[in-house]
């Protein structure tokens, strides 16, 4: 279902990258709204090394239909080599996702609604 609500996961290593990619996200509206976690401690392997490192969470709200744009977006911005990108489906209040895909589809009206906050 294309306008199915999902959730796309990154991380990256500073906070300025975090808001970087989220602003960016949102801006171009591939996004509903960005939230950005931190720091998380990561371990894995890396080149042969095993790998303790301290990191930002990005949690994108936005459609299925869009996930290939997120996914592409974050290859050619993530500061990464191989970025984490994994796509989650939602579930959720019918009102919240909603919004989510108002907002992606460039039809994001906060104010007719009467809300004041939605993320």
């Amino acid at each position: 279902m294309p306008d199915e609500v999902v959730e796309v996961r990154t991380t990256v290593a500073a906070r300025d990258d975090a808001d970087r990619l989220a602003q960016g996200l949102v801006a171009a509206r591939l996004a509903a709204c960005v939230h950005v976690a931190g720091p998380v401690t990561s371990h894995y392997h890396w080149k042969g090394t095993l790998e303790r490192a301290e990191e930002w969470q990005c949690h994108v709200k936005t459609t299925r239909a869009r996930w290939p744009d997120v996914a592409r977006f974050l290859r050619e911005h993530h500061p990464y080599e191989l970025p984490e990108i994994v796509m989650l489906p939602l579930a959720g209040s019918e009102e919240y996702l909603d919004w989510v895909r108002d907002e992606v589809a460039g039809r994001g009206d906060q104010e007719s609604r009467g809300q004041d906050r939605t993320t």
